[in-house]
């Protein structure tokens, strides 16, 4: 007995030690000094980062003959991984954690609709990540991926899809996304017009925080502690929420961050809590007496639009490279598993322009950051002086 209490405090010593759980703290070095990180530990974060897991034999090989130190070697493993299965974990967990689509989980209680609204977004940023497409089409894009459970959405092209025969005795099951391409059905493309992003995102100022946030990368502090509610519409007054937020928002305090909110938010208003985009030529439910929805806007920068198609406009064109800094920044964080330094701004930099310049591509963005110092060099810790 007295083993195995020695043996499990010796293993519990190691579990818990900063060499056990952070990668690169075994490398034998001058501590204090930033040097590159050895080609198996550089084998290990390319795999944790492209795959969530432990390196396969080729990329170990090429760790232990030293070519996986080449540039261009290090992009050609980049290119393999990406074709293996394995690349499809950088969807499921690098992209659930940037879009937050876990808050899904939470809103749909049902497995069926769950699977039906939070795989569309997965599979399709697997399908930018490894089929090589243009950063900016996370934006806007004709490629979704949908199955029978959210098909309704997208009533003008769904007669492509292959018809799925149920199984006989069993009422509702999970369905296969089927890769589908937009050529009629309005509202539709990219990613901030899917039905799970906008459900999980109901209401024009949660869409207009996460858009914010999430693509074009602002930090929003927490809203002041006494901002006071929404006042409620006077008697004899037929106001939209829009209007009735502008009252709210005439608030100095208030203004500074709605400004930024407020038109994002709005701009989607075309599309109900459940995601159906209202203003579609074929919608048929809408509410009786309702008044015409405002989906314009103006931007900070004096920029105008009209619809969601008019700010989409503009986030492809003006606000290009702050979507594309925001995707480089977030790749960048996951790769390294830690928020990004002041250190790494010079690589976030280069790769922004780089991929602003000449149209890049996910792949690109991949090799790229795994080419970057920060991606392979490491800070040697002397844990002595600790």
């Amino acid at each position: 007995m007295a083993l195995v209490e020695t043996v499990k405090f010796e293993l519990k010593a190691v579990l818990m030690s900063p060499a056990f759980f952070t990668r690169g703290l075994l490398m034998e070095g001058e501590p204090g000094k930033q040097q590159p990180v050895d080609a198996f530990e550089l084998a290990e974060r390319l795999s944790y980062f492209l795959w969530e897991s432990a390196p396969d034999s080729e990329l170990m090989k090429a760790a232990a003959d030293g070519s996986l130190r080449d540039p261009e070697a290090l992009a050609a493993q980049v290119d393999r991984m990406l074709s293996e299965p394995g690349a499809g974990s950088l969807a499921e967990s690098f992209g659930v954690q940037w879009l937050g689509l876990n808050t899904l989980d939470e809103m749909i209680k049902d497995p069926v609709g769950l699977h039906a609204f939070k795989t569309e977004p997965i599979e399709f940023l697997n399908y930018l990540f490894t089929e090589d497409r243009p950063v900016m089409e996370l934006i806007d894009s004709k490629i979704t991926f949908v199955n029978q459970g959210i098909s309704g959405f997208y009533s003008k092209d769904r007669h492509k899809l292959t018809p799925f025969t149920s199984t006989r005795g069993i009422e509702r099951q999970t369905t296969p996304h089927q890769r589908l391409e937009l050529e009629h059905t309005e509202g539709r493309g990219g990613i901030l017009t899917m039905p799970g992003i906008l459900k999980m995102n109901a209401g024009a100022i949660t869409r207009g925080t996460w858009m914010l946030r999430n693509i074009l990368g602002v930090q929003l502090g927490d809203p002041p502690a006494d901002v006071p509610p929404i006042q409620p519409v006077p008697r004899g007054e037929n106001l939209s929420f829009r209007e009735q937020f502008e009252r709210h928002r005439a608030d100095a305090t208030c203004a500074r961050c709605h400004e930024k909110i407020d038109p994002l938010g709005f701009a989607l208003d075309g599309y109900d809590a459940k995601g159906q985009f209202t203003q579609a030529s074929d919608f048929k439910n809408p509410k009786k007496n309702a008044k015409p929805v405002d989906t314009s806007g103006k931007l900070p920068s004096g920029e105008t639009f009209e619809d969601f198609a008019g700010l989409k406009a503009i986030l492809l064109t003006s606000q290009r490279e702050a979507i594309v800094r925001n995707i480089v920044s977030r790749t960048f964080a996951y790769a390294l598993c830690r928020q990004l330094e002041r250190g790494d701004q010079p690589a976030v930099d280069a790769i922004t322009e780089n991929l602003c310049k000449n149209d890049g591509t996910w792949k690109s963005l991949f090799i790229q950051v795994a080419n970057s110092l920060p991606f392979r060099e490491t800070l040697i810790i002397d844990e002595t002086s600790s």
